[in-house]
């Protein structure tokens, strides 16, 4: 059961099979990493890392070379430079691949014959693994009641379910999902959020690329943006947002005389309707004073920044905010 909504920022202990040298904490790392097809370079010189115990979006508009990333991340393209290593390897000299990582592209491969419980069960088999833990991941994934039809049949967001249960039958420690809120609706993308956030709590490190920032931004701990296949921006989210910050938002019923006074004063002071105001250049503590000193009431003063959206359009000049 899903039981917690708390981001992990806790690092784990040292893992078994860390490379020597190599930060213990590290469970994804792309280095210079430049994938060309013929004339198209659809990543170039592209570096970022992601740490277990995270969860990292990974953004960026149509064409910027996400899937082939994600693609070399898991060795089905090869690169024509730089590196994409999991737990320190890269993907073919993984040991144990589907107990180090499960993945979900493209909303999972399955045939539409079968039924989501026999989909399981024969990768589950495939991956020597027990069939109760297919069962146990069909309940996880809200499917015990559709268990037994055809696949073919399942909803687009009941097909992302039964991907994400197959990503998680070896009970990996990360997790690389492309879009895996597609289809899903508002209950099922509360689902997720919950189910992500909780196995980041667990130490596990998770990689997603998403096109819905709103969601982004109550998931995610960093953020990693690429444009045209290269780096644009890594950072936390919390960071990314402060720095972003956009002064104070004030309102109540002595908001505009709040206002008035603070642009006397030289503020830059942006009016928000007839009740509320921006400050801009005023932390929340000159404002109290402010409104201490001449006994104003006010029912709200809060930090004022750009929205991930906001920041996402600024980074990557898209004017329709497509990150698919």
């Amino acid at each position: 059961m899903i039981e917690t909504d708390s981001k992990n920022t806790r690092a784990p202990a040292l893992r078994a099979g860390a490379a020597p040298g190599r930060d213990s904490t590290t469970a994804i790392e792309v280095t210079r990493l430049s994938k060309r097809y013929g004339a198209t370079m659809a990543v170039e010189d592209l570096s970022f890392t992601a740490s277990y115990g995270r969860i990292v979006g990974f953004l960026g508009p149509n064409g910027a070379g996400k899937t082939t990333t994600l693609r070399a991340l898991l060795g089905l393209i090869r690169p024509t430079a730089g590196t994409a290593t999991i737990d320190g390897c890269p993907y073919a000299q993984l040991p144990d691949p589907v107990r180090t990582v499960g993945a979900v592209l493209d909303g999972g491969a399955l045939h539409p014959g079968r039924s989501g419980r026999s989909h399981l069960r024969v990768l589950a088999s495939a991956a020597g693994v027990p069939d109760s833990r297919a069962e146990s991941l069909l309940s996880l994934a809200g499917l015990e009641s559709a268990a037994g039809r055809r696949a073919g049949d399942y909803s687009l967001g009941m097909r992302q379910r039964l991907g994400l249960a197959a990503a998680l039958l070896g009970d990996p420690k990360v997790l690389v999902l492309d879009e895996p809120a597609n289809g899903l609706d508002p209950q099922g993308i509360r689902w997720l959020r919950d189910l992500l956030r909780s196995l980041a709590a667990e130490g596990r490190a998770i990689l997603i690329s998403s096109h819905v920032l709103a969601e982004v931004a109550q998931t995610v701990d960093d953020i990693v943006v690429i444009r045209s296949g290269r780096s644009v921006l890594q950072a936390p989210l919390e960071q990314l947002l402060a720095q972003h910050a956009a002064g104070a938002r004030v309102a109540g019923p002595d908001g505009r005389r709040l206002g008035e006074l603070l642009r006397a004063e030289g503020a830059h002071v942006v009016p928000e309707g007839p009740a509320a105001i921006t400050v801009r250049d005023r932390s929340e503590e000159q404002i109290l004073h402010v409104v201490a000193v001449h006994q104003l009431m006010v029912s709200e003063v809060s930090q004022a920044g750009s929205s991930l959206e906001e920041i996402y359009l600024e980074l990557t000049g898209n004017p329709d905010g497509d990150t698919s």
